[in-house]
């Protein structure tokens, strides 16, 4: 069940058995090599339940070393909002000094942080958002790696977040108008997206659902970003 070669890349064995499982509705903890990145297409708007219940659990970091205190995403988007969502259990997390639940704070990855990149359907740009364990959130786009576009950073309008926090592990949730992904990105379900994790700091270790190559850990590859896969749930 469980691919143990060195790699950075960890998630849902096959897009196929993974739609299998979400339909049925089936409780599910499998893991490999991702090539596609999983979208949940749902009427209700997704709980922490639904986290524990359809969550992709990372097993290692870029350096293919084992993860201590396991890291879990997902994807999810109703009917007026794309919503990510992420945890880490065994950790309370350690969040930039700044961060506050609710609000724009720039920075958010010198500390624990989860990720999201999203390239837009002309592939000119491309969209980096951060979460912070206790729901601080931040978000910029860029015209190339690493450049951000004209006029940015700026916070994305009508952000909704919220976080659960203890000393079992951390759960957060940001919300973003789907309209508004639409509109500026072309979002549909031919997007290419990735999922990333800055952890266990000061000592980060960087964790990315996609394979994005070798080398230093940079989540800034929007080519190689995978597509996403997805799937309704009935």
């Amino acid at each position: 069940m469980f691919d143990t070669k060195k790699s950075h890349i960890s998630t849902v064995v096959t897009s196929e058995n993974l739609s299998f499982f979400l339909r049925k509705k089936i409780f599910f903890h499998l893991v490999g090599p991702v090539k596609q990145v999983a979208v949940i297409f749902a009427e209700e708007t997704p709980t922490f339940f639904e986290l524990e219940r359809h969550g992709v659990i990372l097993l290692t970091d870029w350096s293919g070393s084992k993860i201590t205190n396991l890291p879990k995403f997902l994807f999810w988007i109703d009917q007026t909002h794309f919503h990510f969502l992420a945890s880490q259990e065994g950790t309370p997390g350690l969040n930039h000094p700044d961060s506050r639940p609710g609000q724009y704070q720039s920075e958010l990855w010198k500390y624990d942080v989860a990720e999201f990149f999203l390239l837009s359907s002309d592939k000119n740009r491309y969209l980096e958002f951060n979460l912070a364990p206790n729901g601080g959130w931040w978000s910029s786009a860029f015209c190339a790696p690493l450049i951000p576009a004209p006029g940015e950073p700026l916070p994305i309008p009508n952000v909704q977040t919220s976080a659960e926090v203890n000393r079992d592990g951390w759960r957060a949730r940001a919300s973003i108008p789907l309209s508004w992904l639409q509109k500026n990105y072309g979002f549909s379900k031919s997007t290419c997206l990735n999922a990333c994790f800055i952890l266990n700091s000061p000592d980060q270790i960087f964790v990315s659902a996609g394979n994005l190559g070798d080398g230093n850990p940079d989540y800034h590859r929007p080519k190689q970003f995978p597509p996403l896969d997805p799937i309704t749930l009935a």
